[in-house]
C-alpha cells in the first residue's frame, strides 16, 4: 500500500507520529464509548422487559395483589 511514491500521493498532513496515534486513539475512544453506550442501553431494555414479564406474572399468579374478579 507504501509502494506508490508519486507527486498525487498524500502525506500525513504534517502530522507527527505522536499526533497521528492520539487522533487515532481519539477516534478509537469515542467508538468504544458508543458501544459501551448501546451496550448498557440494550442491557437496561431487557432487564426491564424481564422484570415487566415477571410482576406480570406474580401479579396474574396472585403472588403480588389480589386483583378482584370482574363482575
Amino acid at each position: 500500500m507504501d509502494d506508490y511514491a508519486g507527486e498525487d500521493r498524500r502525506k500525513n498532513g504534517g502530522l507527527s507520529d505522536e499526533q497521528v496515534e492520539a487522533v487515532k486513539n481519539a477516534i478509537l475512544e469515542s467508538i468504544y464509548k458508543e458501544i459501551g453506550r448501546s451496550v448498557v442501553k440494550w442491557g437496561l431494555w431487557v432487564g426491564g422487559s424481564i422484570l415487566l414479564a415477571v410482576g406480570g406474572w406474580l401479579a396474574g399468579a396472585g403472588h403480588i395483589f389480589k386483583i378482584p374478579p370482574v363482575e
